[in-house]
């Protein structure tokens, strides 16, 4: 057995590594960046490594800085949990060349899979059905134009090498294939150095069907069913469960058994997913679903796999990386549940989704089920790496009492003030269409509107508010106990700020009851007035009162200020994060229309557009392509039009 385990990853995956390891007896090796330094990752393990610079490819990226760690501190074995270097068929081969144990599947393994033009020959060669398209050599662009004629729009450009929805592209039109093309390969060069792209015909109503499969060196191979990832944005997943909704037993045979043929065609060990597409427009059947491409590594959405099968993944993958057998054979292995997982990011749905970095002041997950995290309270959320915050897992013995704790969990969110997809998530599990188990991947795009938040404040939360400034501040006050009613209590009146607006509250204890959480010991706010069964809980300091409910955070000030009049115009288009523009589509004195494409900014390993916010002209433009700009910077001035 492994003695000794570097963690060739950070955050998240690096904690739930270091879990299993510490309850195994194995002793963890961190390594990090300068950005990670305080990490809890770096504090959980036993051992830490700094390994260079915050950019990951300055540091996470580095093999030889990572084997030179592995050896500097005695470790036999390195995990490179998923992402950065976990898919490197040549960085697994110096791990073994080094003396090391590679936890993963073998480099020939990877270098078959790795590519998914070759791997969909493979698959072909194996039996395994697959999605139809175009895989070959020609990478001429006019070539690729009259491929996706051939196949019929619309199509999708998938980069060969990508993954994580990067260097992927829908289209819908011949007219919009060249632009969609190039942005495409221009995102899959700056992910993984490789921009040679295929084709395959758009599935309608497509879903995201995976089969987690693992194998060991002594030839067995076993599947642990399936998961349902088609909640996706960007093509990257937002919502995961297990099993898949309307999955039946002889569709699931078939695709499970198509998963261990796969793994088979390649001699596979250790963890790895096969994912499949499903034309879901008349329900999963076994005729309809396609091989779309092999992970092979650990999924980030793993842990629903864990709690219906009660396996633990990274144990498997650390005893079967120590040569022994998988621990339970396929008749041993049977679904017990129903398990959901969230992915909750640092982000804000209200502005298209973007990065929200920053230190996080306040946070607390509440009662969840299961949270898989690499942050605690006052952690930083920067620019170099994944937001995710952390995963939210819910498990029930069916799929609506998951889906009850999953909307538990995500209510129960309190993070300040860095911005997080908690109420979006929320929004989306609590759907008629999701409880329904009406999905497909173009569930997000189509119910986009009614999923993210509205950014207008609801009265009742400035009065949830009032209530808490007004508790805080009198603590004679107390706390009413719930079935209770003042029926002459003078009127109190709150001054509170939010955004540039004031408003004084005449406060009567009969709208609101204060009552202390029995689960969490927190002071809490019912609804009553405004027809909600809403309950609010809030984080206070002297200047502020920031307000939960719903996965939303809202900010008041006690001390009422200035109105900020300094302010940049709602025609100045900032830089919402530190980045490099990689295009300009304008020039001054252009005519745009709302929604036009201004800049694109590449920052956090993803590509950001820009647009224009109403009709009008370009007044001012400082954007240059290859600018490095920090966050805050003007880029682009819209005046309005005549």
């Amino acid at each position: 057995m492994i003695q000794s385990l570097l963690i060739a990853n950070r955050g998240e995956i690096a904690c739930r590594i270091i879990r299993t390891a510490r309850d195994m007896g194995i002793r963890t090796v961190a390594v990090y960046s300068d950005a990670d330094a305080k990490a809890l990752h770096v504090r959980q393990a036993d051992e830490a490594v700094h390994i260079g610079p915050s950019p990951a490819a300055e540091s996470y990226l580095v093999g030889e800085k990572i084997i030179a760690a592995a050896k500097e501190t005695g470790a036999d074995a390195i995990h490179p949990g998923y992402g950065f270097l976990s898919e490197n068929a040549d960085f697994a081969q110096d791990v073994i060349d080094a003396g090391l144990i590679w936890v993963g599947p073998k480099p020939e393994s990877i270098r078959a899979m790795g590519l998914k033009d070759a791997a969909k020959k493979l698959m072909d060669e194996a039996g395994v059905p697959t999605t139809p398209g175009y895989l070959g050599d020609n990478q001429d662009p006019d070539h690729l134009a009259s491929e996706a004629e051939r196949i019929g729009y619309p199509v999708l450009i998938k980069a060969v090498a990508g993954g994580g929805g990067k260097g992927m592209r829908k289209v819908d039109a011949a007219t919009d294939f060249a632009d969609a093309l190039t942005s495409c390969k221009r995102e899959a060069m700056a992910s993984f150095g490789n921009d040679v792209c295929l084709i395959e015909k758009w599935i309608e109503s497509p879903r995201h069907i995976e089969v987690q499969i693992f194998g060991d060196s002594h030839g067995n191979v076993v599947h642990l069913f399936e998961r349902d990832c088609s909640l996706q944005r960007r093509h990257q997943k937002v919502i995961e469960e297990a099993p898949a909704p309307g999955m039946d037993e002889a569709t699931r045979e078939t695709v499970c058994g198509a998963a261990v043929r796969a793994a088979q065609a390649v001699n596979y060990e250790g963890a790895g997913t096969i994912e499949f597409i499903a034309d879901g427009s008349a329900g999963l059947s076994a005729d309809k679903i396609w091989f779309m491409e092999m992970n092979t590594r650990l999924q980030v959405e793993h842990p629903v796999t864990e709690e219906i099968t009660g396996v633990d993944l990274v144990e498997w993958q650390l005893r079967v990386a120590s040569s022994e057998a998988i621990p339970l054979v396929q008749d041993e292995l049977s679904i017990n549940g129903h398990a959901i997982e969230a992915r909750l990011y640092a982000e804000d749905p209200a502005s298209g989704f973007l990065p929200s970095i920053g230190r996080l002041e306040h946070l607390d997950f509440g009662p969840a089920y299961r949270i898989d995290t690499g942050v605690q309270q006052d952690a930083d959320i920067s620019p170099f790496y994944d937001p995710m915050i952390a995963k939210v897992i819910a498990f029930g013995s069916d799929r609506e009492e998951a889906i009850e704790g999953l909307s538990e969990a995500l209510q129960a969110i309190e993070i300040w003030p860095v911005k997080t997809n908690a109420a979006f998530l929320l929004k989306a599990a609590t759907h008629p269409d999701f409880v329904d188990a009406e999905l497909d991947t173009g569930f997000i795009e189509r119910n986009l509107e009614a999923l993210v938040p509205v950014s207008e404040i609801k009265d009742s939360t400035w009065n949830a508010a009032a209530k808490f400034a007004l508790a805080d501040g009198d603590k004679d006050l107390g706390y009413l106990p719930l079935d209770f009613r003042l029926n002459a209590e003078p009127v109190k009146r709150v001054t509170l700020g939010h955004d540039g607006e004031t408003r004084t509250l005449d406060m009567l204890d009969k709208q609101e009851i204060l009552i202390r959480s029995d689960f969490s010991g927190k002071d809490m706010v019912l609804s009553e007035e405004y027809g909600e069964n809403v309950s609010y809980t809030a984080h206070m300091d002297a200047e502020q009162i920031v307000v939960f409910s719903e996965g939303q955070a809202v900010a008041f000030d006690r001390a009422v200020r200035g109105s900020g009049q300094g302010t940049i115009s709602d025609g100045t288009i900032l830089s919402p994060m530190p980045g490099k523009i990689i295009a300009v589509a304008v020039a001054e004195g252009d005519s745009v229309a709302k929604g036009d494409k201004l800049v694109t900014l590449e920052a956090m390993k993803m590509e950001h557009t820009l647009t224009a916010p109403f009709d009008g002209n370009v007044a001012s433009l400082s954007a240059s392509e290859g600018a490095q700009v920090s966050e805050g910077v003007a880029l682009v001035e819209i005046v309005g039009g005549e």
